[in-house]
């Protein structure tokens, strides 16, 4: 047999169409002593790389906690159970790696306007007290 027609046998026909920008939901197959489960991994597809053949790979990213996570799939695994498609977006570029800075950007906005907001609020102090901390005594 030729290696062309090993791969062909390993390759999946029943994946649907992945573009970066798609928000993906990837159902994995995990072992775990002995037992196996599905584990699912949400988020947008930030990279597509390989093309088409057996050796592509995609690059899924979610923001979990504040951290930014990102995992490569090969496309053709047999680990990966089932891929859904949730949303498509229209992008010019085709690889989004923009987008960790732009939602680190957003994250350290947000933390700012929280941080505001928790800052403990000082009462004011009296016009009569300040006024004996802040003026010079004369008997001086």
């Amino acid at each position: 047999m030729e290696r062309t027609t090993l791969e062909q046998l390993q390759m999946r026909s029943d994946l649907p169409e992945i573009r970066p920008g798609d928000t993906i939901r990837v159902h994995l197959k995990i072992k775990e002593s002995g037992k196996e489960r599905i584990a699912v991994v949400e988020g947008m597809v930030v990279a597509r790389k390989h093309g088409w053949g057996i050796t592509a790979t995609f690059t899924v990213r979610k923001v979990v906690d504040g951290v930014g996570v990102e995992r490569v799939f090969p496309l053709h695994s047999p680990t990966i159970a089932k891929i859904e498609v949730l949303r498509h977006s229209k992008v010019r570029r085709a690889t989004l790696y923009y987008i960790r800075d732009k939602a680190s950007r957003e994250i350290r906005r947000k933390m700012k306007q929280v941080w505001a907001e928790a800052a403990p609020v000082r009462a004011p102090v009296k016009d009569a007290q300040a006024e004996k901390v802040m003026a010079p005594s004369v008997a001086e």
